[in-house]
């Protein structure tokens, strides 16, 4: 059985995981990390999974909170980067918050410890050489500009993006559909639409000014210095539409036309927000046009002025920042692959999720799947049941492609959020339908139940427990 190394390109959270879990299985690593001999603009030390923003991992809630989830399933699966965490834990309530320097550390020492792993500090400034038969590239949001141009030349100019322009996201079940309604404009039907193909909220003209006050008045981040100002057209955040002038949203992504309020036929909206479906599950819709940069509080405050989303539930928040990352759903396979390059894999942030816990989670898949090949298996995946799962077909190929907007990248990246999982009804109390609060949670609740004996099957411990007892 060949024993060849498995070389992992960058070391951030998602590339030590990899490794880690590479190494685990019995295979061989090389780890290229080109700090400190080139650094980079966000990056203080050359310490291995350094956390460059936030010490959090957020909420470490199982039973209530997606990430949690993932934080349990990690565990189950031997995660590096959580027994770190957990380690260098420091207080922050619900959540997981770790000392950035000691987890850096404990992450550092483990892999430099580890038998089967090499680190080497070196720049590998284009795509893996082919006799680096498995390979994986976690070379996250700061990715070598070399490297991602040969990335950009080997999967085709529109398949890698620079720059984030997100719209919010929206749980489709806290939308208000009394007074929202389903229709395209001019009850248009598209390529697999039905002429009801949006989510519409209405405004008066009363309403639409306070909320266009609102937009200008609301607090927004900055660009840091090393991002420039990616304003373009198409991409403008809502604000900036807003500021200048007060009609330039009833012409742009707010216009009222070809539109009637099943509600309320004979009334025409001054101005409508719309709501577009996300996900395949239908679970998840975004608002059209509302790219923001908005601070996140001041999202939630003002969009829940629109008229059907006063009680929205954000499965994540608007966004305009430098992150670079590949069209993973039209390039990757299931198993994180390149379709035209078998062998070589992504991981992490390059990959379109967002946060600490999540790019290592996809770390962690890609080293199990690169591990499992280089063994003669097949990869095996993890059920969609699980946060594993979830994240996963979200990042290969569970977007919507947006039909009506020819040329329009439709996937963007995303936390791990219950509105990726296939859905559930809530249980029954006592033979009583809940509602409310108490649904949702139940809802919740049953799928982190769910996720979590799927992971434990596919991990293959549930059989474990069963053989000790």
């Amino acid at each position: 059985m060949s024993k060849n190394p498995i070389h992992i390109i960058g070391g951030g959270l998602a590339g030590s995981e990899a490794a880690w879990q590479a190494a685990e299985a019995g295979v061989p690593v090389i780890l290229h990390e080109m700090r400190p001999v080139r650094g980079t603009d966000a990056h203080k030390t050359d310490g291995l999974a350094e956390l460059v923003c936030s010490n959090s991992f957020r909420s470490d809630d199982a039973e209530n909170n997606a990430v949690g989830l993932l934080h349990a399933e990690m565990r189950l699966a031997g995660s590096l980067i959580m027994s770190a965490g957990d380690a260098n834990q420091v207080p922050a309530g619900g959540a997981l918050a770790v000392d950035r320097d000691g987890f850096s550390d404990a992450v550092t020492k483990k892999l430099e410890g580890h038998p089967l792993i090499t680190i080497q500090r070196e720049e590998v400034p284009g795509l893996p050489p082919a006799e680096w038969d498995q390979a994986i590239i976690a070379t996250g949001p700061l990715t070598a500009p070399s490297l991602a141009q040969s990335i950009a030349e080997a999967t085709g100019a529109d398949a890698l993006a620079f720059f984030d322009a997100i719209a919010p996201i929206i749980h489709f079940d806290t939308i208000d559909m009394d007074i929202c309604w389903f229709q395209s404009r001019y009850d248009k039907v598209g390529p697999g639409g039905t002429g009801k193909d949006y989510i519409n909220c209405p405004m008066d003209k009363e309403q639409y000014l306070a909320f266009v006050q609102a937009l200008v008045d609301g607090q927004k981040t900055e660009f840091k210095q090393w991002e420039g100002t990616p304003y373009f057209d198409g991409c403008l955040p809502i604000e900036i539409m807003a500021e200048r002038g007060v009609e330039t949203l009833r012409y742009g992504p707010m216009k009222p036309m070809g539109l009637t309020n099943a509600h309320n036929p004979t009334v025409k909206a001054y101005a409508v927000v719309q709501l577009r479906q996300d996900n395949a599950l239908g679970t998840l819709y975004n608002m059209v046009g509302f790219q923001t940069k908005l601070k996140h509080a001041e999202q939630v405050r003002v969009f829940r002025i629109i008229p059907g989303l006063e009680n929205a539930d954000f499965a994540r928040l608007g966004g305009l920042h430098r992150n670079t990352y590949i069209n993973s759903p039209t390039l990757l396979d299931a198993s994180l692959q390149l379709k035209s390059r078998p062998g070589l894999r992504f991981a992490g942030q390059i990959t379109g999720c967002e946060g600490y816990v999540e790019s290592a989670a996809i770390g962690l898949l890609a080293g199990r799947f690169a591990a499992a090949e280089r063994l003669g298996q097949a990869p095996s995946l993890p059920p969609l049941t699980t946060a594993f799962g979830a994240l996963l077909n979200h990042i290969t190929g569970g977007h919507i492609v947006s039909d009506d907007e020819p040329g329009k990248r439709s996937f963007q990246p995303m936390n791990v959020n219950f509105g990726l999982f296939p859905p559930m009804e809530a249980p029954k109390s006592e033979g009583k339908r809940l509602r409310g609060k108490d649904k949702t949670v139940a809802k919740r609740q049953g799928i982190t139940a769910r996720a979590r004996a799927d992971c434990r099957q596919w991990l293959g411990l549930a059989a474990q427990a069963e053989a000790a007892e």
